[in-house]
């Protein structure tokens, strides 16, 4: 009653000799039974890319990675008409929002971060002000968390909700950022995680997004490890990207936000 027989490297190495039964896994290929690689399995099944197996082979010789500019010029047209449909209907939460910044707090009602976005160009991102205006006295990058005390009343109720998003709807116009793909990060911790994360900037081959395959699959982050986890999510999309894939990320973050779940 064996389906399918997984060959992973580890086992290969533990095995007596070093070596395979070769003879027997022919029998049961032959059988049909199905053989696979570690990496296709755990893509396959848990649709997510293990950062530690992936090897140069893997990516030039995998299916995936695939050009199309059909797709592209797809996901543009459609970046732009629903990121302007939505500005204009959102306008007027986005003015009583702004006044409700204002009135809390001191500081700009927009906050204005450097974030890296595709092949590794850096912009500007939008936001509503959420945080008090010294959230960073020193200047130095610091981790976001999940309660994080630097984070005003008003702007608890705009990160649940979402709105304090909104204004980045002008960076999909500019063509900055997507509706999907990997939340754009800061050049700070690019760096950092690019030293101490294999294969980290494969995220950047494609264009940030507003939510992505990572946000739906993984909740909040703010560690190394966290980084980690996030990037498999975030290479899977870069290898399977698809109009479908990004239909079914838009349906489930929409899902999420009225549902008020994850961060």
């Amino acid at each position: 009653n064996i389906s399918e027989i997984v060959i992973a490297p580890d086992e290969r190495r533990r095995s007596e000799g070093g070596d395979l039964p070769i003879d027997a896994l022919l029998d049961c290929k032959l059988r049909g039974i199905r053989i696979s690689e570690p990496m296709a399995f755990i893509e396959r099944e848990l649709l997510k890319v293990e950062v530690g197996m992936l090897r140069p082979s893997w990516a030039l010789f995998s299916d995936g990675f695939v050009y199309s500019q059909l797709r592209d010029i797809i996901k543009r047209l459609f970046d732009l008409a629903v990121a302007s449909f939505i500005l204009l209907l959102a306008w007027p939460f986005m003015l009583l929002t702004a006044i409700a910044v204002k009135l809390e707090s001191k500081g700009p009602i927009l906050y204005q971060q450097v974030r890296v976005g595709l092949n590794g160009k850096e912009f500007s991102i939008n936001k509503f002000r959420s945080m008090t205006q010294d959230a960073e006295k020193d200047g130095k990058a610091v981790w976001a968390s999940k309660n994080d005390a630097r984070v005003t009343g008003v702007g608890k109720l705009l990160r649940k909700t979402r709105i304090d998003e909104l204004p980045q709807f002008w960076n999909i116009l500019k063509g900055d950022m997507s509706f999907v793909g990997p939340r754009p990060e800061r050049p700070e911790f690019v760096r950092d995680l690019a030293k101490k994360i294999p294969y980290y900037n494969m995220r950047h081959l494609v264009r940030p997004g507003l939510t992505g395959w990572a946000q739906i699959n993984f909740e909040y982050g703010n560690s190394i490890e966290d980084a980690r986890i996030k990037l498999q999510y975030e290479i899977y999309y870069a290898k399977k990207r698809s109009i479908a894939l990004d239909v079914a990320i838009i349906l489930k973050t929409i899902r999420t936000v009225l549902t008020r779940q994850g961060q």
